[in-house]
This record gives C-alpha cells, sequence and structure tokens, in this order.
C-alpha cells in the first residue's frame, strides 16, 4: 500500500523563504524610492500653493510680508517635511518640527518660494531644497537640488 505524502517537504519551504527574500529584497527598496517621490511632489505642492497669494500681493502693490494692513499674508502653514521659514504673523509660532517656505521681504518682480526638506523627509532629501521663481513676466518656474530620480514632473535641476 503507498503511502500519501502530508505536508511540505523541507526543500519545498525553503524555496518558499528564498522566494520571499528575494522579492522583499527588491520591493524595499523601491517602496523607499516611491515614498521619497510622493514627499517631493507633496513639498511642491505646498509650496507651490503659496504662489497665488503672493502673485495678488505684488499686483496690488503689498511688498512687505506681513499681517498688518497693506502688508502680504501669504498663508503658509506648518510642514513636517520642511526646515526653516518663518510665518507671516512673527507672534505665530510654528509647532515643533515644522517648517515653513522661506519667502523674502520685501517682494519683488522676481521673487522666490523656497522649500527647504528636513524634519521627518526622507534622508537622502535633508538639505536639498524646491524653489519656486517668478519672473518679470509672472511666470513662475519650479527648479529643485533633489536628485535626478526623485526630481517630479513640471520642475527641472538648477
Amino acid at each position: 500500500m503507498k503511502q500519501m505524502q502530508k505536508g511540505f517537504t523541507l526543500i519545498e519551504l525553503m524555496i518558499v523563504v528564498a522566494i520571499i527574500g528575494i522579492l522583499a529584497a527588491v520591493a524595499i527598496p523601491q517602496y523607499q524610492n516611491y515614498i521619497t517621490r510622493s514627499q517631493v511632489n507633496r513639498v511642491m505642492s505646498e509650496a507651490g500653493q503659496l504662489r497665488t497669494s503672493i502673485e495678488d500681493c505684488i499686483l496690488n502693490g503689498r511688498l512687505t510680508v506681513g499681517v498688518a494692513a497693506g502688508e502680504c499674508d501669504h498663508g503658509a502653514t506648518g510642514s513636517n517635511l520642511m526646515t526653516g521659514g518663518a510665518l507671516a504673523d512673527p507672534a505665530a509660532a510654528l509647532p515643533a518640527g515644522t517648517g515653513v517656505p522661506v519667502i523674502a521681504s520685501p517682494l519683488t518682480p522676481t521673487s522666490t518660494i523656497i522649500a527647504n526638506f528636513g524634519n521627518n523627509a526622507a534622508a537622502v532629501l535633508t538639505g536639498d531644497s524646491l524653489t519656486w521663481t517668478r519672473d518679470a513676466s509672472g511666470t513662475w518656474a519650479c527648479t529643485t537640488t533633489v536628485d535626478t530620480q526623485f526630481i517630479p514632473n513640471g520642475c527641472t535641476a538648477p
């Protein structure tokens, strides 16, 4: 009488573990790259949305950044992926571990919005920046110092 095999042999289990190990070795770095690219896109969006308020201030002659009458309140809020910068209202404090884009005052027709990566951003982004620059005709352009594999669409290396 023939005896039926029950369960898996040791070699079959070892093959499955090896396949899972190979898949994990490829997937984890790819996932980290995906997270880094999404962080760059997020910072690009967060800094980019300030363009509207900065544009409005320039066109209406409010060139000093601040919250007093006649000054430009850009409306920036803290981001845990950025370091540095200051809110338009000096009395308001940024929460710990957050930063905002740097906007030089007074505003000019060629103003810039500079977002510096830090805090909770991926380690490969620390020290890099993303800059929105306005030219005299009112067109905004994005440049960034991040590694080329993480540069989002619509942004270029300097």
